[in-house]
């Protein structure tokens, strides 16, 4: 791998395409995420470790094995603060990479759980964090089955980190990835946004805001996996994390080389989190959530699946918001509630660092 100092080849043949400029070296200094992180995936990493499996930009490999599908999938959690209202690091690291198994179309089964601990850590904070994992795998319908921890110097580790790796497995045909998208399919989102980014900025700030809001964080197996009984014929599905639904659209758009047009009448935002985002300068759509996806299927399942997702305890409010267009260049539109229209980008930085 490159090193991203100087661009020079760290392993003998292994070169960095494009080194990293010193503007992108400070925002990756500083937490940068969206368009940044996603442009550092595609320039070091794509090609770095190039294969069938991580060409296909979804949220996990999905692979055939002894006449199984499996899908694995990794994710690490670097939260502040550690506890928030709705959750917690514990809660995230569990519930996030089961999601990223959802999404992939698997059932998950088993993670592993990776502990970096800071010196001078609490046993009893560290005991609260691990009974939360307990709680989230035993309502997600996981074990976890293997771990390993390391200990780290004071003011080395920001108390704990967390990494989840997660093995799942496909019971069904479908192949559910960007590349399925199709003109006139129809996107549908499971629910309001920003309720965790938001969460999170509170706490990290202390702001007293007129109500606590609480992160949406919450465990999408059971959803997917009734969908899929259901028959629905699913295109790709895309949980709605770092970036926000902002992110996931162009994403997929790019992966798919679609032209996504969204209607952001059909998107659900809670007032108290209009509220904040206006306070604090915030756009919804680049805000973190922790129990929304996205799910792409044909426009005759879309009804269906709109009722589906309603009677869901995480999807009251879902809706369609958009359709992939018969053609265009490879972005996402989106026509305002004053009838405008302006294209969707990442942003180039995350707007709440730490998030997840």
């Amino acid at each position: 791998m490159a090193d991203p100092e100087n661009g020079n080849p760290l392993s003998r043949g292994l070169v960095c395409p494009t080194p990293l400029s010193a503007e992108e070296r400070v925002l990756l200094a500083h937490g940068g995420g969206g368009r940044l992180t996603h442009e550092l995936i595609e320039r070091l990493f794509l090609p770095a470790f190039r294969n069938d499996l991580l060409s296909r930009r979804h949220d996990g490999a999905v692979f055939d094995l002894g006449g199984s599908r499996l899908a694995i999938t990794t994710d690490s959690y670097v939260v502040q603060p550690l506890f928030f209202p709705g959750g917690d690091i514990g809660t995230l690291a569990v519930n996030g990479t089961v999601n990223d198994l959802a999404m992939c179309g698997a059932r998950p089964l088993y993670l592993s759980a990776g502990f970096i601990l800071e010196e001078g850590l609490p046993l009893q904070l560290l005991e609260q964090i691990v009974i939360s994992m307990r709680r989230a795998a035993d309502l997600a319908g996981v074990t976890i089955v293997t771990g390993d921890t390391k200990v780290v110097d004071r003011g080395k580790g920001d108390g704990i980190f967390i990494n989840t790796t997660g093995i799942g497995l496909l019971e069904h045909s479908l192949v559910i990835a960007p590349d399925r998208l199709l003109p006139g399919d129809q996107i549908l989102i499971n629910g309001d946004l920003g309720r965790h980014g938001i969460a999170i900025m509170a706490s990290r700030e202390g702001l007293n805001l007129e109500t606590v809001i609480e992160s949406d964080c919450a465990a999408l197996n059971g959803v997917v996996g009734d969908l899929i009984r259901a028959g629905i014929e699913i295109h790709c599905l895309r949980d709605l994390t770092r970036g926000g639904l902002a992110s996931a659209l162009v994403e997929l758009a790019e992966a798919a080389h679609r032209h996504l047009e969204i209607d952001e009448s059909g998107i659900a935002v809670r007032e108290d989190v209009q509220g904040a985002c206006e306070i604090l300068g915030l756009d919804p759509l680049h805000l973190a959530n922790e129990g929304r996806f996205l799910v792409v299927v044909p426009a005759n399942d879309a009804p269906r699946t709109l009722d589906l997702l309603r009677r869901t305890p995480t999807g009251t409010t879902a809706a369609i918001i958009g359709h992939v267009a018969e053609s265009g260049p490879s972005r996402v539109t989106l026509k305002t509630r004053l009838g405008t229209t302006r294209i969707v980008e990442m942003l180039s930085g995350e707007q709440l660092p730490r998030i997840c």
